[in-house]
């Protein structure tokens, strides 16, 4: 019945209570948890409260009991933390965006730190250097992109926003300040140029409507716009009057596009493109290697932040002129592009063919000579190049949220460079592969986080590992991937909130073992042993495909695939 009965110690003497749902506590917060909320024990069970910042006293109300933690929502804080700050931004804890912009910076980055260094101590085991985190460049205005979906407003306005927190009830928001000042300019423009055409607003409860999405683009070199209209029809009624309009009044925009997405589905962007006005892309430069960028095209949302991000990872890499520099899940090649000066030969391996065509365009534009790309996945390609006897002197990874997968490590290992540098998203799985590398011969050396996202829960983490003997004084392992499920150290991506979402949007309820069944599908990490048949013999239910669909869309929206 959500119901716990706990000890609480009150003047000294351990009483007995219960923690139950929708009941008021007295919580004083002792750390964050990696995905920005607060921690406080009660009895000795965790509860999670949001919203909450260390040294906070808060009185908050219970609501979900679990058999280990609990969690809870701020009714009042009794006394703010050292750290706690005031949000400016009028729908903090509303939107879904940033999960700490209740801290001042300086304590973000102090729990930042902290949330890198423990996932390398705690998930990997690793006992190594840690070095100061690097702020960025910008706290604010820093991104480059932004999405914003569509709604009516209470008088029948169309409003652009953010999704609130596990939902998709859109909440109104022109002005974030996370974003660059003109993107409100332009985006309240186009909302009242939409509005005057008489263009529907998306539903995604009916599937009616034809304005699903906004999507500006941001040069921050040439301070130059692309607007990206995401709708359910190749063509518009009001084409020609909407971009003359829009351009006339804002003369940074030299691109409006028309991406198309009919589909039932919570991805946002559709496959086809078609130019209304201007160019086909967006020009941006990014550690002096020159890009052009389509509203599908992956490209790092804090500009200098990353420029911080890989400036970092080539000093780690330390090129010598003769070396060979091999980029696994390069992208659009700018990581390896930025480093192709300093090597005699750079290799990148990306599986996205956009991606890869438009990495070999970036090398032609920035006379990149020594540099090739294949379109292969990160494993395939690293044991193809092993076959051809390279044998690089460098290698980067650059994973997606999940890591690499051991085939990908294997081979790596295998070709036997005198460095590997990894740059990650997710300190978690980070720090698991790096563990896998550190019992494979590679020391290591120093992990470096990067703040690329101020006020969200988000971290860049450099790792640098070295080949030849490990100094057991310096790094200390203990690591093992059997029975390890990753799932539940992703931000975002635990199996409980999986099942909620999918519960929330569909009213199916899902078990671990659909879970685990469909994460093997998509290629995501589970233990080994995870949620197996204990016996050849034994027969395990199978996902019905009605609940596979529904997985899938958890996974999409979580990001792991």
């Amino acid at each position: 019945m959500g119901c716990r009965s706990l000890l609480i110690p009150a003047g000294g003497i351990m009483v007995n209570t219960s923690l139950q749902k929708n009941s008021s506590v007295r919580l004083s917060i002792e750390s964050l948890s990696s995905d920005g909320a607060g921690v406080a024990h009660v009895g000795g069970m965790a509860v999670f409260v949001p919203f909450t910042a260390p040294g906070d006293v808060v009185n908050a109300k219970i609501v979900k009991v679990c058999k280990t933690h609990a969690f809870a929502i701020v009714q009042n804080v009794e006394t703010p933390g050292p750290g706690r700050a005031e949000p400016s931004c009028p729908v903090f804890g509303k939107c879904g965006g940033c999960a700490l912009a209740h801290l001042s910076y300086e304590e973000e980055l102090v729990q930042k730190q902290r949330f890198v260094a423990d996932a390398m101590r705690r998930i990997g085991g690793l006992s190594c250097e840690i070095l100061p985190i690097l702020p960025s460049p910008c706290v604010q205005g820093y991104r480059n992109k932004a999405q914003y979906p569509l709604c009516r407003d209470s008088d029948g306005h169309i409003r652009a926003g953010f999704y609130a927190p596990r939902s998709h009830r859109v909440v109104p928001c022109e002005s974030c300040a996370l974003q660059p000042p003109l993107f409100a300019a332009i985006l309240r423009t186009v909302c009242r140029l939409l509005e005057q055409a008489g263009a529907s607003v998306y539903d995604e409860a009916s599937r009616r409507g034809l304005v699903r999405h906004i999507y500006l683009r941001h040069a921050v070199r040439t301070d130059r716009v692309m607007v990206c209209l995401v709708c359910t029809k190749a063509r518009l009624g009001f084409e020609q009057a909407f971009c003359a309009a829009l351009t006339a009044a804002h003369p940074q925009v030299c691109s409006v596009i028309l991406n198309v997405n009919p589909a039932a589905t919570n991805v946002i962007l559709g496959r086809q493109c078609r130019t209304l006005w201007g160019e086909d892309t967006l020009a941006d430069t990014l550690c002096s290697v020159p890009v052009r960028l389509s509203p599908l095209s992956f490209y790092q949302v804090n500009t200098l932040g990353a420029e911080q991000l890989y400036g970092e990872a080539a000093r780690m890499a330390q090129l010598d002129s003769g070396d060979t520099l091999l980029d696994l899940y390069c992208g659009a090649g700018t990581i390896g592009l930025s480093m192709a000066a300093a090597c005699r030969q750079l290799v990148g391996a990306e599986i996205v063919p956009e991606a890869v065509e438009n990495a070999k365009a970036n090398a032609a534009r920035m006379g990149a000579c020594n540099a090739r790309f294949l379109c292969a996945d990160a494993a395939e390609a690293a044991q193809q190049l092993l076959a051809e006897g390279l044998r690089p002197d460098v290698v980067v990874l650059d994973p997606p949220r999940k890591g690499c997968d051991e085939a990908t490590l294997s081979a790596v290992a295998s070709m036997g460079p005198r460095r590997v540098v990894m740059v990650s998203c997710n300190a978690a799985t980070a720090a698991r592969d790096a563990a896998w590398l550190a019992a494979h011969g590679y020391a290591p050396e120093a992990v470096r986080p990067v703040d690329m996202f101020p006020r969200t829960k988000h971290v860049e983490t450099v790792v640098l590992l070295s080949k030849g003997e490990i100094d057991s004084k310096k790094v200390r392992v203990e690591f093992s991937l059997e029975d390890m499920d990753m799932s539940e150290f992703q931000d975002g991506a635990t199996y409980p909130q999986i099942k909620e979402y999918v519960l929330e949007h569909t009213g199916l309820k899902v078990s671990n073992l659909y879970i685990s069944q469909i994460k093997r599908k998509c290629g995501l990490e589970v233990g080994k042993n995870y949620n197996l048949p204990k016996s050849e013999d034994s027969r395990q239910p199978q996902c019905p495909p009605e609940k596979e669909k529904a997985i899938r869309e958890a996974f999409k929206y979580f990001g792991m695939i």
